[in-house]
């Protein structure tokens, strides 16, 4: 397998900027087809107007949001314009409830989603939910920057979470091109189950499999010292000195994780360096 499609969706194309630097990068590495989808999004909540006002005001938002949509295809292919990919521009509106359909649509062909990290101060509700659509409706591996973007060394050092899930190996499948790429890929195995189906060799069957497809890998069990699974990913990322961090999305139902919170969620809240994540 390898990336031959990427797609980056992008509301704001000067907030996006390193997003779309690092999209244009790894289709270059990948001599993949870049797509970039620029949403104008429609945030209204017309029960929420006086009466005789839903008709105007959801009027003159679809216009706004169309308005955004067109400005942020112009931003994206003049930033595109010098470039030497393959890449295709497309505008669309949106309402939020109905973004991921959208998302879905776009993703669900792609190899990889590179979006930013969709928690943070300058992020809106769209951000999340655009991440979400692309993992769970479109089903395609998302590669989640921190603020920082890409980073100069992506993927040299890797950091992937093992924790025998369903969810883990699906995103270990998905990441092989970069795993196989990687100078050395760490797989991270926190606690354990003493009775679990590892418990003689933990990490030994990913570690056998991974070799078979050239992977230079190497198992590292740790004790969860630490409040939260994703603190001791972080940590151990910061140690080795990671440049990508990969594990599965959501191992609770996606209501649990937002009420309580969550590996991922608390991952997608503190990412330091990129996250390749899968469901």
């Amino acid at each position: 397998m390898a990336y031959k499609s990427v797609l980056t969706i992008v509301t704001d194309a000067e907030a996006a900027a390193a997003q779309i630097d690092a999209a244009v990068e790894i289709a270059r590495r990948e001599d993949a087809h870049l797509d970039i989808f620029c949403l104008g999004i429609d945030r209204t909540q017309t029960g929420y107007y006086y009466a005789g006002a839903a008709t105007f005001v959801t009027q003159e938002t679809i216009e706004r949001a169309q308005r955004d949509a067109e400005e942020a295809e112009a931003a994206v292919r003049e930033r595109m314009a010098a470039e030497d990919i393959r890449w295709a521009a497309e505008a669309a509106v949106a309402q939020l409830g109905g973004l991921s359909i959208l998302v879905a649509q776009r993703a669900r062909f792609a190899d990889l989603c590179v979006q930013q990290k969709p928690y943070g101060k300058d992020q809106t509700q769209d951000a999340e939910a655009i991440v979400e659509a692309a993992l769970f409706d479109g089903g395609a591996p998302v590669l989640v920057l921190p603020d920082t973007g890409l980073g100069a060394r992506l993927g040299s050092r890797v950091v992937l979470g093992w924790n025998q899930s369903n969810e883990a190996l699906h995103a270990a499948r998905a990441a092989l091109p970069l795993l196989k790429a990687a100078d050395l890929v760490n797989i991270v195995i926190i606690d354990p189950p003493a009775q679990g189906a590892e418990r003689s060799d933990p990490g030994g069957a990913l570690s056998q499999w991974l070799a078979r497809h050239g992977v230079k890998a190497e198992v590292s069990v740790l004790a969860k010292t630490l409040p939260r699974v994703s603190d001791v990913l972080c940590r151990h990322a910061r140690d080795v000195d990671a440049d990508l961090l990969v594990m599965g999305a959501y191992g609770h139902s996606r209501f649990r994780e937002a009420i309580l919170g969550g590996a991922t969620r608390n991952m997608l809240e503190m990412v330091e360096v990129p996250v390749f994540m899968a469901h």
